[in-house]
């Protein structure tokens, strides 16, 4: 694997794409393409434990894949039950926290019950925090967040001219999670698709042609190589 210098992303965000022609490719059904990206979750998730990568976040299913074939969305909420059911004690074994960020109310009491068993089992862990977008959309965070936002200035009578994005942030699904600084999307599509899009507003992009399921930990290293060669000014000069 490629040796990695000291300076690491504190968060990893990822677009897991291109499982379906990962499935064509292969001749196979397109749930088979799903089934074969868990290894590579597997193989990540790892891979951030190993060189101390403190959040990464997966986005697992949006709120538009709603729209995709009933048949392959039923799927994919049986393997993400089972992949609940089945990962929680090794997430707890290894120290790695879960959160499920998105609306889990359209999630059947089953997946609902299964989430929220995984989080409180895992919410003492402290060597990865795990956080898998699941009927999310970057739009409907900030929604969310702002309707929350408005409540408290209602409530509290502030004036709406002091809030600050800070405090939006604390309303986001992400609270208390560091923004983005590394955002990698697999399959050589170039863009983010609504995703964490206040999260990502100073992120770093690496876009890289390899299928999901095909990308491994080498992949990864050399995302976070390509990170590290960057010059993140912030609005700075150079």
């Amino acid at each position: 694997m490629t040796e990695l210098a000291p300076t690491l992303p504190d968060h990893i965000a990822i677009i897991m794409d291109g499982n379906n022609r990962w499935a064509r490719r292969s001749l196979l059904p397109a749930l088979s393409g799903h089934r074969a990206a868990i290894k590579t979750v597997r193989e990540v998730i790892k891979r951030c434990g190993e060189v101390g990568v403190p959040y990464l976040t997966l986005f697992a299913f949006s709120s538009e894949n709603w729209r995709r074939p009933e048949e392959e969305v039923s799927g994919l909420m049986s393997l993400f039950l089972h992949a609940l059911e089945r990962e929680t004690g090794r997430l707890k074994e290894h120290d790695i926290r879960l959160k499920v960020l998105g609306d889990c109310s359209a999630f059947s009491p089953k997946i609902q019950a299964a989430i929220e068993h995984c989080e409180e089992t895992t919410k003492d862990c402290r060597r990865l925090t795990l956080m898998v977008a699941a009927n999310y959309g970057g739009q409907w965070d900030i929604t969310q967040a702002f309707r929350k936002l408005a409540a408290v200035i209602k409530a509290q009578d502030l004036d709406p001219e002091s809030i600050q994005p800070a405090q939006v942030e604390e309303f986001l699904a992400t609270a208390g999670a560091p923004a983005v600084d590394l955002l990698i999307r697999t399959s050589g599509e170039k863009r983010i698709s609504n995703f964490l899009l206040w999260q990502c507003a100073y992120a770093e992009f690496h876009f890289c042609d390899t299928l999901w399921p095909d990308f491994t930990a080498d992949d990864l290293d050399l995302a976070i190589a390509d990170f590290q060669q960057r010059n993140r000014r912030f609005g700075r000069s150079g």
